[in-house]
Parts: structure tokens; sequence; C-alpha cells
């Protein structure tokens, strides 16, 4: 562990283990130290700010993060006298009694590390060994990693890293995923990753508005660092060493030799680089949806707070953060995108500016892909390509049509008619009649 973390969390430690007050902190962070830095009463006063009167359902990774985080003691670290630790902290963190909320839940208890094991199936050094993903061994040998990779190209530009974890890893996930994280209601205002809500029920909410907003959050999955589920796990109610094991099991590092082949040219940026090569939460695990919501569940109270502020909706489907209302709302979007911005970047997340889209009556408002301007429907360019490669089906034999290769493609156009059926079924009707009249018989598939 590198020296300024190691001494950020003996920080975190004394403070999570002392009485929470402006004064107690710089006490207690003083005391570890052994003298009273310049930058300990800023510090103090952040870490009070951002955690209120919650502080103790933080954990100290968390706390060590935003300590790691300010620039007082990023600086104390450029100058010749470094912080040290003069006295560590021996006792326990003080954590209030569960509350009724969280007994509700009914999740799963676990007092160490060899209770969640056997929950899992697992002995506990099978545990240790899918828990600990940062061994030099798998950075450097893809054979004894846990994932594999895989780059798919974004229909926008750009590239995105799948990592799957393996079968074995999976498995454990998947139980994870149903024994614990499916018991958490995420905010009423995620509308992916969860039974009954879909891109269509999120573009819903915004249909026959005067002006919809929508930004893009970037790199979505990969800013939810290793350190934010480990402090969701403690929230919980877990000991801080499980939470840390439920936080590895459903993170990654992804090995330097994987970022590289896209890293160095227009394919991914340094930033995107570096969120890859640090603890992260990977898109492809089965865990991965639940906890982004899981993790942005702040992000959402305070967007939902303050689009209501203006009398504006607010719904989010993964990254994609739709905003909607009426003249009110247009007139103020030169300061309320910015309170956005601010508040998302408060959150660990950042803004993809590119993807700005403000969309007002007078134009085609889309959302996830659906035209909302009056009701849900069919973007006319998807209808019409459907409805062409459909004609030329029924005129001739249908392998004619499937340019892209589809293994099954019956399957693939039958899957893009029960879409299109959800979002408008009177005007999918016609579609419907042209697939059955298809001679099926004749699709092989041209080479």
């Amino acid at each position: 562990m590198d020296k300024p973390r190691q001494v950020a969390l003996a920080i975190a430690d004394a403070l999570l283990a002392g009485e929470f007050s402006h004064v107690a902190l710089m006490k207690n962070t003083t005391w570890v130290l052994g003298k009273k830095w310049p930058w300990i009463p800023s510090l103090c006063q952040k870490i009070e700010q951002y955690a209120g009167p919650h502080f103790y359902h933080y954990s100290r990774h968390e706390i060590a993060a935003l300590i790691l985080d300010d620039h007082g003691y990023y600086d104390a670290w450029r100058g010749k006298d470094k912080p040290q630790i003069k006295q560590y902290c021996l006792q326990p963190a003080i954590r209030p009694e569960k509350p009724a909320w969280l007994q509700d839940l009914a999740l799963p208890d676990f007092s160490n590390q060899a209770d969640l094991a056997k929950h899992l199936n697992l002995t506990v050094s099978e545990l240790a060994w899918f828990a600990d993903q940062w061994r030099p061994d798998a950075q450097t040998s893809p054979q004894l990693g846990h994932y594999h990779y895989r780059w798919l190209e974004k229909a926008s530009g750009g590239w995105r890293l799948l990592e799957i974890p393996k079968s074995r890893l999976r498995n454990i996930q998947r139980k994870i995923l149903q024994q614990i994280l499916n018991r958490l209601p995420p905010h009423a205002a995620a509308q992916a990753f969860q039974q009954g809500r879909s891109s269509i029920s999120h573009a819903a909410l915004h249909t026959g508005q005067r002006v919809v907003v929508r930004l893009d959050l970037k790199d979505f999955f990969t800013s939810i660092p290793g350190s934010r589920l480990h402090a969701l796990f403690a929230k919980l109610g877990y000991p801080d060493k499980v939470a840390g094991t439920l936080a590895r099991l459903c993170s990654n590092r992804t090995p330097t030799s994987i970022v590289r082949d896209k890293a160095g040219g227009p394919l991914t940026s340094v930033s995107s680089s570096h969120l890859l090569r640090s603890p992260h939460l990977p898109q492809g695990a089965p865990t991965s949806p639940a906890l982004a919501n899981l993790c942005a569940y702040r992000l959402d109270i305070r967007l939902q707070t303050l689009a209501e502020s203006i009398q504006a909706c607010y719904s989010r489907y993964a990254d994609d953060l739709t905003f909607s209302g009426d003249e009110a709302f247009e007139q103020s979007l030169t300061r309320f995108i910015p309170q956005v911005a601010a508040i998302v970047l408060e959150e660990g997340f950042v803004l993809n500016y590119k993807k700005t889209r403000i969309m007002r009556a007078a134009t085609r408002q889309q959302v996830t892909g659906i035209v909302v301007n009056r009701h849900c429907n069919i973007k006319r360019s998807d209808y019409d390509t459907l409805k062409a490669t459909l004609t030329n089906c029924l005129r001739s034999n249908p392998a004619s049509q499937n340019r892209a290769g589809h293994a099954d493609f019956r399957t693939h156009l039958a899957g893009k008619l029960a879409y299109m059926r959800m979002i408008n079924p009177a005007r999918t009707a016609k579609l419907q009649t042209l697939f059955n009249q298809i001679n099926w018989s004749d699709s092989t598939t041209m080479v």
C-alpha cells in the first residue's frame, strides 16, 4: 500500500472511532499525525460537509478516498516535511445499530469471511482466490485472471470494453445479485436494469413536454471505484473485511496489456485508461447493473430534488440523464445545466458534454431512441428501413437481405418487430402482416 493512502486510512479510522464534530475531527486528525498541519481544518470542514449527519454510514475507504482527493493533503506530500503516522487508532469504528429499513430488507448476515465463504459454497481459500483480482500474476497472465475482455465499437464513435467474468466468478456474482442486491430498491428515477421498467417507461415520462434535455454520464460503470462498492456493502451493515471482500468480488482492475490495445490513440482517452487500470465496476458482470443503480442513489436524489424545484421531470436510464418541463424549465436552462454538472461532479461522475441535447417541441424529441413529442413513437427512419427489408424479403429470398450475416435472420427481424410493437402496436401491425407473409423456408444465409 502506498504511504499517502496508508496515512489517509489511519486518519479515517480515527475519525470513525471518535466523536463526530468539527472540533473532534481536527483533534483526532492532529492526534494521529502528531501535530496540527495547516490543511487539517479545511479538510475536516470538507469531510463534515460531505458526510453530514450520516457520517458513520461511510466506510474507512470512502473517507480515505475523500482525504486523498483533498488539495491540501496532496500538496503536503510534495514538500520535504511529509505527514507521518504518530499514533494508530486501535478502537473500532463507532457505528449505530441497524436502522429499521435495513432490518426490513432481511439481508443474509455474515459475521466474518468464513460465513461469507460458506454462504457462497466456497472454502475460505477459494473465496480469497476469487476476491484477489490484484495479484501481479493475474495482471501479466490472462489465463490466471478472472475475466475475458472484448472491445466493442460504439455506434457514436469510440470503443467500449466488455469485461466478462469467467464461469465460476460469474456464478458467485449471480448469488450476490440474487441474495443481496436484488433486495435493495434503487431510486424511483432509475429506469434501467430492473423488472417492470425499461427504455419505454423511461421515455414515457417525458412525452408531450415543451423542452426535453438529455445529458450523458461519461464512463458510467468504470467511474464507480472499488472503494465506493466497499462503502456500499459497509452501509448494509457488513463488517469491514466482509464488505471489502464483497467489493473485490464485484470489481476488477483491467490488465495494462488489455488497456494498451486501445490506449494512446483516438480509441480511449487517458482518463478512461486510468479508470480501467484502477479497481472499478466492470461492464459485463451480472452484479454491475444493480450496483451502478445503487451507487447512483445519491445522484438520483439530488437531481430529482433539483428538477422538482423548477417543476421539471427527471429520470435516468443507465448513463442517460433526461429532464423535461414547461416554459419555466426552458427559461432556466442556462442555470440548470451547470447546476446538474456540479452535482454530477460532486457525486463522482462526469458529464460527456458532446452528447448534451436540448430538444424543443418544434423539433424531434428523442429519448433512448424513442420519439416523445406527443406520445411514445417509432423513429420514421427505423420504421421505413424495417418496412423496406420485410418487403424485399417477401419479394425475393430473405437471405438476400441478411447483409450483416445474422445466424438466425428471422429471429433478428422478429426481435425488432417485438420492440416496435411495445412502442406503437397500431403502427407495427402492418409490418407484422408483411413478416407473416414471408416464406422463411427459403432463408438460408447467403455468403
